[in-house]
């Protein structure tokens, strides 16, 4: 025994340095964040909702629209039912890329491109000018530890002449088409996409060898992101591709590609187009899927599909609800339906024996019930790599990995604050925060005193029944939270006469 204990243990010790040495030399995991603009929980064949059982339910709108690919990668991975968006664009993108909530960084309403749009009661200081060269991102950190970060489509980052106008300057390595516009001027290519004909304040920028093509954008797009990756490959490097895709905003033009789908269905034109749009991207992710399988990079590549804010579907709004119904509201409201977004994490090929998929697996075919918000995506990834960023940038969001195999992350507080201190949108000065199966809706004092919105979303997940009279228990325990969230992030306020308005304090 004395002459074989040495021996065991220096055999024991040169298999761990071997191993270390593997995992050291392993190609760092694809990465895939696919952004649909205006993207809310009804636009697709996917199923989000479910009933108080937890059973998936179908609604009309899931019977309306077509998306084949979207309904794969959710059979091959797991779709969470409350994941929670900013109320409009600009804040989500932000938070996005730094994880923080737009109560943090300052980016708090869309962005005008031209001129500061905090509107007349908005914070004299809220980050009109958005992100700058020294903002910490997702982009810049997976960029400084050996990425190829590649963003294509809608940035919306910053104003013209900011320097968040140009992805370049936020850690991406490749910018295609992406500016401070927030819509196309128009998605033909036959109109240079603005530039030839449409609005040409808004045209998208990059893409002329498809200027008087016929070619719909989405499909330029794709074609762009799939040279890219290719060219990451190339390189021999590991890619960050952010697919934001400019489609479903307005203007609603339809892509023939899909017309003939919808122009039984009863609906206005408007409503067929912007269908078009939907199914177009369910391509884009099913092409871009395929690509990457055809490079032999599927079973190392993780995606992240997700939309930026409720839906802006034209369709008629009856009594509130409209195209996030059953879901109250829409893009812009203070409403569930002007939060809750879709989001499908799977990876492209699944295989539970590949090095990262045994460090991040995901379930399969799983539905997670668990919050989620747009702020899990930098610090889920960060937590994979173990990637080191400033210790004093603040993370608002948590690591999603035992939500992505199917438990219950117990650290997580569940709380999601949306903080829109403006006006001249369809819901107008207020914050609302969610708080597990509780949601508190501030309304500032502009006319008036502030008044409140208070419900209980696994009783009342259509936003029925204002609870404010008749629990005033729990509207105080939602005032001292949401208070204290606010204070967290040194929220700005409305202001009138330079003073802050409505200042939230506990009851």
């Amino acid at each position: 025994m004395k002459f074989k204990l040495p021996v065991l243990i220096v055999l024991l010790f040169g298999t761990v340095s071997c191993v270390a040495h593997t995992v050291k030399d392993r190609n760092p995991p694809n990465i895939i964040v696919f952004l649909v603009d205006d993207m809310g929980l009804m636009d697709t064949s996917v199923p989000f909702m479910t009933d108080k059982e937890g059973n998936l339910v179908k609604y009309p709108l899931n019977d309306y629209y077509r998306t084949p690919h979207m309904e794969n990668l959710a059979r091959q991975g797991v779709r969470f039912t409350n994941f929670y968006a900013h109320s409009v664009c600009s804040p989500t993108r932000a938070s996005i890329l730094t994880g923080q909530n737009s109560a943090r960084h300052g980016v708090t309403n869309w962005i005008n491109s031209e001129n500061n749009n905090r509107t007349e009661f908005g914070p004299q200081n809220w980050n009109w000018k958005g992100l700058t060269k020294e903002s910490v991102t997702l982009p810049r950190v997976l960029r400084q530890n050996g990425y190829k970060t590649i963003h294509v489509g809608k940035a919306h980052f910053g104003p013209f002449g900011s320097e968040g106008e140009n992805p370049l300057n936020l850690g991406f390595d490749v910018n295609i088409a992406g500016s401070s516009i927030g819509q196309p001027g128009s998605y033909y290519g036959l109109d240079g996409f603005g530039y030839i004909k449409g609005n040409k304040k808004r045209a998208v920028p990059g893409l002329e060898k498809y200027h008087g093509k016929d070619i719909f954008l989405t499909e330029a797009l794709t074609l762009e992101a799939n040279l890219a990756i290719s060219k990451a490959k190339e390189e021999k490097k590991p890619f960050f591709l952010y697919m934001a895709h400019y489609a479903v905003h307005a203007p609603f033009q339809p892509d023939a590609r899909f017309a003939n789908q919808y122009k039984n269905s009863g609906k206005s034109e408007k409503a067929q187009a912007y269908a078009t749009l939907i199914e177009g991207i369910d391509k884009s992710l099913g092409d871009i899927i395929q690509h990457v399988k055809s490079l032999g990079l599927g079973e190392n590549t993780i995606i992240f599909f997700l939309g930026d804010n409720g839906s802006d579907a034209p369709l008629p709004i009856i009594d509130d609800y409209s195209s996030s119904s059953p879901l109250k509201g829409k893009k812009g409201n203070h409403w569930e339906g002007g939060m809750r977004v879709p989001f499908i994490a799977s990876w492209v090929t699944p295989n539970e024996k590949e090095f990262w998929q045994k460090k991040l697996p995901i379930a399969r075919n799983t539905i997670q019930h668990q919050q989620g918000t747009i702020l899990d995506v930098f610090p889920t990834i960060s937590k994979l790599l173990s990637l080191p960023f400033p210790k004093d940038h603040i993370l608002d969001g948590f690591n999603l990995e035992n939500q992505l195999k199917g438990q219950k992350n117990i650290e997580r507080n569940e709380l999601f604050l949306n903080h829109f201190p403006h006006g001249n949108h369809r819901s107008n000065y207020f914050t609302s925060l969610v708080k597990a199966d509780w949601k508190i809706i501030y309304h500032y004092q502009i006319e008036g005193p502030p008044h409140c919105e208070l419900f209980n979303l696994k009783e009342d997940p259509f936003e029925i029944d204002n609870l404010v009279d008749e629990n005033p228990e729990q509207l105080k325990i939602m005032m001292e939270t949401l208070a204290d969230e606010m204070n967290k992030r040194k929220a700005l306020y409305p202001e009138k006469g330079g003073e802050p308005m409505g200042v939230i304090r506990p009851l």
